[in-house]
């Protein structure tokens, strides 16, 4: 066999038990036979917590925009979004039901293996440690699903169906005919249980893309769309659009987090005018480290598309005027972005610029030949309409436009927002009714 040949997992089936070898050579035993003492005790602890409301309690959670969730890398976010957009009126939901299954299972008991789908003491068949998975989706999963308008489902629940019944523990090489996100699923499965995956984390971000997609979700962004036209209609001045935005972003959870956005959307505006002199990037997640992930600022361009040869930047503070300890980051991060031409700092109030911030501001540009700026937000709002002299009204208008569709999640091309947005859209609809 040729050495660079990808390794293929394989499932070994024996009488009494099932053998997984990973591509990577690790070895998996699963025995056959009634429930183990420890497997009981694990069963008897998930269902406890389930009971407690364990599941309710993550949902409410992840429905407050300043959740927090870690651990988790933009492609495994994308897999979870994959997953959850694979959902039809037709095919999708008990994939997704039994997902969420196992990450709360493997949230509760981090050491229950989330292969083993069927534990019992008088069944046919039984994985020593596994746990009776359709029991926990009637009893706990489904009805709490089904509560909080999360997925359309069964009453009975979706461990009914007869593919995700089968005598085969799920992995890579389960052989069943499944709808749906097939390889989503497969690959979350693997993730969490090789430790490449937080299963608590996981099981937030797809609470958080299941309240994105709701039902009632939608029918608020359609309300509020619609009310947003009836807003512009009035043909109301930049002015008044510039005081319906701050006044939106002050009113906002977590307002930090909007002023990013709403900063952004501005920058969405501009490249819509093809006034931009580079590529803009997608909106950064909240919790990404800017240094970890070799960016600069919030709102980045960058010369070629998809690359990081940034050439202008700009960095969102709210709540922070004093910004010397920003000053050094940059130092630090210029020195890996010598193309950059121009980066600089918005505030959301008056910034301090007293002669410590401007000296070392002057140092900084002879340094690395750059332009670098603090501007408060009115300030900077002003100067990229009339750096691009456009018409401000208009501006005004498709600004708004911009904010709403990126929080009803409608431009998740450019604008990737992977947190909890129901509160936010209902602030945006209250600021301009």
């Amino acid at each position: 066999m040729d050495k660079e040949q990808k390794k293929e997992p394989v499932l070994y089936i024996y009488s009494d038990r099932s053998i997984l070898v990973n591509e990577d050579g690790m070895e998996y035993q699963f025995p056959e036979g009634k429930t183990s003492d420890e497997a009981k005790k694990r069963l008897a602890v998930i269902k406890k917590a389930l009971e407690d409301g364990f599941l309710e309690n993550i949902i409410t959670e992840c429905k407050d925009p300043k959740v927090i969730i870690e651990e988790i890398n933009p492609e495994q976010i994308a897999v979870i979004e994959s997953l959850v957009n694979s959902v039809t009126s037709e095919v999708g939901r008990a994939i997704v039901g039994l997902t969420i299954l196992q990450l709360t299972v493997k949230s509760i008991i981090p050491n229950q293996s989330i292969r083993l789908h069927k534990g019992s003491t008088g069944a046919d068949f039984s994985w020593k440690e596994g746990v009776p998975m359709r029991v926990l989706d009637k009893n706990y999963i489904t009805p709490v699903l089904r509560k909080h308008n999360l997925l359309k489902l069964n009453a009975d629940g979706f461990m009914m169906t007869r593919s995700l019944a089968e005598n085969y523990p799920y992995s890579k090489l389960y052989k069943a005919a499944i709808r749906g996100a097939r390889q989503e699923w497969l690959e979350i499965t693997d993730s969490v249980e090789t430790g490449k995956l937080d299963a608590v984390n996981a099981l937030k971000q797809l609470v958080i893309f299941l309240n994105n997609k709701s039902e009632a979700f939608l029918k608020l962004t359609d309300k509020t769309l619609e009310t947003l036209k009836v807003f512009l209609e009035k043909k109301p001045s930049f002015k008044n659009c510039y005081l319906t935005i701050t006044k939106f972003i002050e009113s906002s959870t977590y307002s930090a987090r909007m002023f990013e956005v709403a900063m952004h959307s501005l920058f969405q505006v501009l490249e819509e005018e093809k006034c931009l002199s580079g590529f803009l990037k997608p909106l950064s997640q909240m919790r990404s480290a800017n240094k970890k992930h070799g960016n600069i600022g919030d709102i980045e361009l960058t010369a070629t598309h998809g690359n990081m040869d940034i050439i202008e930047s700009w960095d969102a503070k709210y709540g922070k005027t004093y910004l010397r300890d920003e000053l050094e980051e940059l130092n630090d991060k210029l020195k890996t972005h010598p193309q950059t031409a121009l980066v600089g700092f918005v505030t959301d109030q008056k910034p301090n610029l007293k002669p410590e911030i401007q000296s070392r501001l002057e140092e900084l540009k002879l340094i690395h030949e750059t332009e670098i700026q603090i501007l408060e937000f009115g300030e900077w709002v002003d100067y990229e309409i009339k750096n691009y002299a456009l018409d401000p009204d208009k501006v005004g208008e498709r600004w708004m436009i911009a904010i709403a569709e990126s929080i009803c999640q409608l431009r998740r091309d450019i604008a990737p927002i992977d947190e909890p947005t129901t509160e936010w859209v209902e602030t945006f609809a209250k600021c301009i009714t």
